[in-house]
């Protein structure tokens, strides 16, 4: 299982990456960087890689990352959205589910936007 290391502003996380396409070539092409966008409790950021739809959920889990292909945006969902009905997490279009945080995801609350927000491949560190 791949892992990586997610640096936005102030807060660190670690995240498990799933066995899809999207999730190799966004690996592929790591590090990369941008400025966090929030949207209710998400963030995203535009990164330079084209991912068809592959299996794209309209509602995903606390937790998840998410590729949404309108925009080469990589998500990560901590809560709900504007397009949330209740306490259900709706991206503003389907995505699609490439790996999961470990641990808790609510600490992205603490992100702002225009944070610098850096994604790289995790050390090999035992589980």
């Amino acid at each position: 299982m791949q892992r990586i290391k997610i640096t936005a502003g102030s807060v660190v996380a670690l995240a498990e990456l799933n066995d899809t396409d999207t999730a190799r070539r966004i690996y592929a092409a790591l590090p990369l960087t941008g400025r966090a966008q929030t949207w209710g409790d998400e963030i995203y950021f535009s990164i330079p890689v084209q991912c068809p739809v592959e299996n794209a959920q309209e509602v995903v889990a606390l937790g998840d990352l998410g590729y949404w292909p309108p925009g080469a945006a990589f998500c990560i969902f901590f809560g709900p959205t504007p397009a949330s009905h209740g306490d259900e997490i709706r991206p503003a279009s389907a995505v699609n589910v490439f790996g999961k945080v470990v641990g808790d995801a609510k600490v992205f609350k603490h992100v702002r936007a225009g944070e610098a927000v850096k994604v790289e491949k995790a050390e090999s560190e035992p589980l």
